[in-house]
């Protein structure tokens, strides 16, 4: 096997990126290995748009070194773009060209001139072909999703960089969307996605989990989980307001998260059945609760909030310290 197709897809070792005096993103170090559905997973400012404009090579790092498909993504650019698809977060289709316009425009950006079968090819996967005549303006948000990638992958990329293609997308679009990317990875091609959504996450073989700009996790969704080290109880109840109320005052909380109807606990002191039959005894003293609790496996939300207190707390610890304690304060946040 050549080491090219060996060696890892994309390369970031220990990349900073600042804007001014905003550190963009830090010491970051991660590889994304050919073939895989890698996530960059975080909120808004994590530094997912910074870290795929990196690999893209549309944006240089301040220091460390980058490598995208064993090139230097900035001065290599232009061969680079031959062999990536970048889907940005405002990818521009033009409104005024058809579906079939649309295509054959990104295809002849790259210099693919004989682009008919693989357009046919990516209509009938994203079921663009009843419209292929129909303004990109008339398209439905889903639909300009998958003619977006479409466009994307017209040139046939060893591997596409999505930064957030599903924000904003409905969740049946969404789920389309998936399917389509789970069909072209089956193809042998390597994807790697921003997103804010967690449950998208699990879809992922591996993620990065960013928060301002640092690395705070790397591994399959499984393996993360299972390093989670709380217990988590699920509490369904009713009225949610009041259970909720009641779950916030409670000592011996050590956390507590909504997800939807659904509330997370992590208690300080209490595991297992005994938690559980604490947990229920408190909810029934209130009265007028209707509750039911169990344990439950923790979520990537779960370990996210649980590394983010962790986190907070290790740098409120050393911002605390005075400069005169013999600390030293080097990679505080």
């Amino acid at each position: 096997m050549s080491q090219e197709l060996t060696a890892p897809a994309v390369s970031l070792e220990t990349v900073t990126r600042r804007y001014g005096a905003t550190t963009a993103l830090d010491r970051v170090t991660l590889e994304v290995r050919r073939g895989e559905m890698f996530g960059l997973i975080g909120p808004d400012g994590a530094g997912k748009t910074t870290t795929i404009r990196l690999m893209a090579g549309l944006l240089g790092a301040t220091s460390g070194r980058a490598r995208t498909l064993g090139l230097d993504p900035v001065r290599e650019h232009r061969a680079l773009t031959r062999r990536v698809g970048y889907l940005s977060q405002r990818f521009s289709l033009y409104g005024d060209l058809s579906v079939d316009e649309n295509i054959a425009f990104f295809a002849s950006i790259h210099g693919m001139w004989r682009y008919h079968e693989r357009r046919r090819r990516l209509l009938e996967l994203t079921q663009l072909t009843p419209y292929r005549s129909r303004l990109a303006a008339k398209l439905s948000g889903g639909m300009k999703q998958k003619l977006a990638l479409a466009c994307t992958l017209v040139h046939e990329p060893d591997l596409i960089l999505l930064d957030e293609p599903t924000t904003g997308v409905d969740p049946v679009s969404r789920r389309e969307f998936w399917k389509l990317l789970s069909e072209f990875l089956q193809q042998g091609l390597t994807i790697v996605m921003a997103t804010p959504y967690l449950d998208e996450a699990e879809r992922c073989s591996r993620v990065a989990l960013l928060h301002d700009g640092h690395l705070m996790a790397l591994d399959d969704p499984n393996t993360l989980r299972a390093g989670y080290r709380g217990e988590i109880l699920e509490v369904v109840g009713s009225p949610h307001d009041k259970v909720e109320t009641v779950l916030t005052a409670l000592d011996g909380v050590e956390q507590l998260q909504a997800f939807g109807e659904r509330m997370h606990v992590q208690l300080r002191d209490r595991r297992g059945d005994a938690a559980v039959t604490w947990l229920t005894r408190q909810l029934e003293s209130a009265g007028g609760i209707d509750a039911q609790v169990r344990v439950v496996h923790a979520s990537l939300e779960d370990l996210f909030i649980d590394l983010l207190a962790s986190e907070t707390a290790r740098t409120t610890v050393v911002e605390d310290v005075r400069p005169d304690a013999g600390y030293s304060t080097d990679g505080a946040v």
